[in-house]
């Protein structure tokens, strides 16, 4: 028994491109698309222009080959096909040359055997011109979401940045100010007081960036108020030393002063007797 052939699965149909309203006239009709990575013959063989008379297109492409200038001028690959339409290839080139615009046009025009003339011309430019425009405004709103996520991630890497920041400064001040209450007690000669308790675990992932900046300045300036103490108490430390040494060595002088004294004293009733 023959086993069933399995359908061969439908080809994906490409989402990066945009289409023009359709333009009626008399037994005429014109239909634009437009894509900024899809050939020519992409557009050209989509589904809803298969019946179509004429399928024109244009094609406006950066090119692989470098410019000689010394200012690197993009170059770019042109070309179009009137496919039947004469000129028509031609004025969707002017199109994509006038607007500036990097990809594929084509328009589908459905003949109804009675002649328009010159209209059909502007009719074909116009659909070019919506599907281009239908692109670029759908380029902009990616854009833009493109540069909110942006944003936000940027914002978000700098707040997490902060509260680590601030976590180790929590760290920092609990150690000075445990260094500082050492140094005081080595001077005053008494108990080093216990340190403030430290705010490392402080939950700052619940504060506004606003606040978190305002905790930040707040922190520098208590480093810096810390660290001024310290270096007072150092000097202070140094002082009392100094005059520790010079009161041994005063000492010192007046103990041998006292005894050259003595010596001598006694050494003058001894001449008496």
């Amino acid at each position: 028994m023959a086993l069933k052939r399995e359908l061969s699965p439908s080809p994906d149909v490409p989402t990066n491109i945009y289409r023009s309203e359709k333009i009626q006239h008399e037994t005429s009709a014109f239909v634009g698309a437009f894509s900024p990575t899809l050939p020519a013959k992409a557009l050209q063989t989509l589904p809803e222009f298969r019946t179509a008379s004429h399928k024109m297109a244009a094609w406006r492409t950066r090119s692989k080959q470098k410019s000689l200038t010394p200012a690197s001028k993009v170059l770019y690959d042109l070309g179009h096909d009137d496919d039947g339409e004469k000129w028509a290839g031609s004025r969707l080139q002017h199109v994509l040359n006038d607007t500036g615009t990097e990809g594929v046009v084509v328009v589908a025009r459905w003949y109804g055997g009675q002649n328009i003339g010159p209209i059909r011309f502007t009719h074909i430019e116009t659909c070019a011109k919506q599907a281009i425009w239908s692109w670029k405004v759908a380029d902009d709103a990616a854009k833009k979401e493109h540069a909110v996520k942006k944003q936000k991630v940027e914002e978000e890497t700098t707040r997490k940045e902060l509260e680590e920041n601030l976590r180790e400064r929590d760290l920092n001040i609990f150690v000075l100010r445990k260094l500082l209450a050492d140094k005081k007690a080595k001077l005053e000669d008494t108990e080093p007081a216990p340190p403030t308790p430290s705010k490392s675990l402080q939950d700052y992932s619940k504060m506004t960036m606003e606040a978190l900046n305002r905790v930040d300045k707040a922190r520098d300036a208590t480093i810096a108020f810390v660290l001024k103490q310290i270096d007072k108490v150092d000097e202070e430390l140094k002082l009392a030393k100094a005059l520790d040494e010079t009161t041994e060595d005063d000492w010192k002088d007046a103990e041998e002063a006292f005894a050259k004294r003595e010596a001598a004293m006694s050494e003058t009733k001894h001449g008496e007797t």
